[in-house]
């Protein structure tokens, strides 16, 4: 009885003693973290200023995590399958994304994609973009307007470029193809630069993008007919907001990265810090300034609450969008 009860005892205090070593393992890694690269899987094609961004931004993050990242793209449904990619990943910190609070907030919902919103915990956001309607500087369109008038007298005739299904940008073209009961014809691409080059190569009549626009439109090689944002462009303040034009529209989307679900708090937090930190960096705000990007943070509990919020806004725009009206079939 005695002999069994000590190897009791001696196997219960091994196994506690084999529980604690493994919890402190489990810790001791984490607080070690990383010791090895981070894949960053980028949702776009390079050149765009979301692909830009993240890699400047990253290249900096380095020096604090003290592990270099190892950056590729996929740009397939406007980051959609990256997304779906990184989603089946180990949460184990070495495996993150690069994109925009689209991905989670309106592709989702415009579009059937591998993941949900749910796959993932939002490592932190640091930039909003200015987006606008550009037409090529050689065409006769001077205004939205213009262009809207000759969509409505030529259903079918009027291409677009965008970003892919579901971005900001592709909502506000259909925004006012909705309100105007327009016909015209998006043709997505995987990411800001390809939907750029199709305009400037006039593979469509024009383009719903962002801040690859400025220097052709510096250079008179494009006209920007609107801005999307809440207020004017400071590079071109003669450029009226969709809002001013009557359409009730604004592009808020944000820069941002995240990690699989169940990625632990801790690692989470190093990753959002060592990001915050590297948007001091001097180069990486001049690069801000030179693409006109507003510097935003939140951190990952925020940046959570703010995409469930805009998930249910957002979302109410989209449903309507969705529905058929006469003259307005090209969802």
């Amino acid at each position: 009885m005695r002999l069994g009860t000590c190897r009791f005892r001696l196997f219960a205090l091994a196994f506690l003693c084999a529980g604690s070593f493994a919890l402190c393992s489990a810790a001791w890694g984490q607080s070690t973290y990383p010791t090895k690269p981070i894949n960053l899987l980028i949702g776009f094609s390079p050149g765009g200023t979301t692909e830009i961004t993240e890699r400047f931004l990253a290249g900096i993050a380095k020096k604090y995590l003290e592990q270099p990242f190892v950056i590729t793209n996929n740009g397939g449904g406007g980051s959609a399958v990256a997304a779906g990619i990184v989603a089946k990943k180990p949460p184990d910190g070495y495996n993150i994304l690069g994109a925009t609070s689209s991905t989670f907030v309106r592709i989702p919902q415009f579009t059937s994609v591998p993941y949900s919103r749910q796959d993932f915990v939002p490592i932190m956001h640091y930039a909003s973009p200015q987006s606008y309607i550009a037409v090529k500087s050689s065409s006769p369109w001077k205004t939205l307007r213009e262009l809207v008038d000759y969509a409505r007298n030529n259903p079918g005739k009027v291409t677009y470029s965008t970003m892919g299904i579901g971005s900001p940008m592709h909502l506000a073209m259909e925004y006012i193809a909705k309100k105007d009961g327009i016909n015209w014809i998006h043709v997505p691409y995987p990411g800001t630069a390809p939907a750029l080059t199709a305009l400037l190569g006039g593979h469509v009549t024009a383009d719903s993008g962002s801040g690859d626009l400025i220097p052709y439109a510096q250079d008179g090689t494009l006209r920007l007919l609107a801005s999307q944002g809440e207020r004017r462009s400071r590079t071109f303040p003669d450029v009226p907001t969709m809002r001013e034009l009557g359409y009730d529209f604004i592009n808020e989307t944000v820069f941002m990265f995240a990690a699989p679900k169940g990625t632990p708090r801790e690692i989470v937090s190093k990753l959002d810090d060592a990001f915050r930190k590297s948007m001091a960096d001097p180069d990486f705000k001049a690069l801000m300034a030179k693409l006109e990007l507003e510097t935003t943070y939140r951190n990952s509990a925020d940046t959570a609450k703010y995409l469930e919020d805009a998930y249910v806004r957002i979302g109410e725009m989209i449903r309507d969008l969705k529905t058929p009206t006469q003259g307005n079939q090209n969802k």
